[in-house]
C-alpha cells in the first residue's frame, strides 16, 4: 500500500538521469551494476516505471549516493509533512513503505524516514553502502529489527542502531507498526 503521497516518479526520473550522467554510466552498465533489467531502468528514467524500495536501494548503491538523493523532490525552506503525505516508496516483497521525511543537508550525512509495516513477510534489506548505520525508534506496534542474524524486538519508545552495510531486517510483529528510521552515511 502506498500512502497518498505516492512514489515521486518525476523526482526519481530526474535524479536517476542526473546521477547516471554524473557517474558516466550507460543505462546498460547501471542496470547491470544494480542487478535490474535495462528496460526497468529506462522506464524509471522516463518517469513511467513503478519502483520498489529494493530497486531504488540497488540503484543508490550502484550510483554510490544516499537513497534520498533518488526520491526527494525539491523542498521549501520551511517544511511540514502531514501524515499520509510525502514521497513514499513501497517494498516489493513486504507490506512495508518508507516515506522520506528529510534528506541530508550539505553539512550532514543522514536521512530521516517514516516506516509503516504490517505483519507478514519481513522487509529484508541487502547491504547498503559501506559505513551506513541505521537508527530506529519504534512509534507504535511491535517489531523485530536489526542485523539479519541478530535482530532485536522493539516496543513503542524503544531505540536501536545497527550497521546497515550488512544484511538486515525489519519485521512487524503487530498490525500498524510505525517507526522513525534515520539512515546515517559516511
Amino acid at each position: 500500500m502506498v500512502p497518498s503521497g505516492g512514489a515521486p516518479l518525476d523526482a526519481i526520473a530526474a535524479s536517476l538521469q542526473r546521477e547516471r550522467r554524473r557517474t558516466g554510466l550507460t543505462l546498460t552498465e547501471l542496470a547491470r551494476r544494480a542487478g535490474i533489467a535495462k528496460s526497468t531502468l529506462s522506464q524509471l528514467e522516463s518517469g513511467t516505471g513503478n519502483p520498489s524500495v529494493e530497486t531504488l536501494w540497488a540503484l543508490s548503491v550502484a550510483l554510490d549516493v544516499p537513497f534520498s538523493r533518488l526520491v526527494e523532490p525539491p523542498r521549501p525552506r520551511v517544511q511540514v509533512i502531514r501524515r499520509g503525505e510525502g514521497p513514499s516508496v513501497p517494498s516489493e516483497h513486504a507490506d512495508y513503505a518508507a516515506t522520506l521525511l528529510a534528506s541530508s543537508p550539505a553539512h550532514a550525512r543522514r536521512d530521516i524516514y517514516l516506516v509503516t509495516i504490517q505483519p507478514g513477510v519481513p522487509r529484508r534489506s541487502d547491504p547498503h553502502s559501506p559505513g551506513v548505520v541505521e537508527h530506529v525508534i519504534l512509534s507504535s506496534g511491535h517489531a523485530r529489527v536489526g542485523v539479519a542474524e541478530e535482530p532485536v524486538d522493539l516496543e513503542p519508545g524503544d531505540y536501536t542502531s545497527y550497521p546497515a552495510d550488512v544484511p538486515h531486517v525489519f519485521e512487524a510483529l503487530a498490525p500498524d507498526t510505525v517507526a522513525v528510521l534515520v539512515s546515517e552515511h559516511d
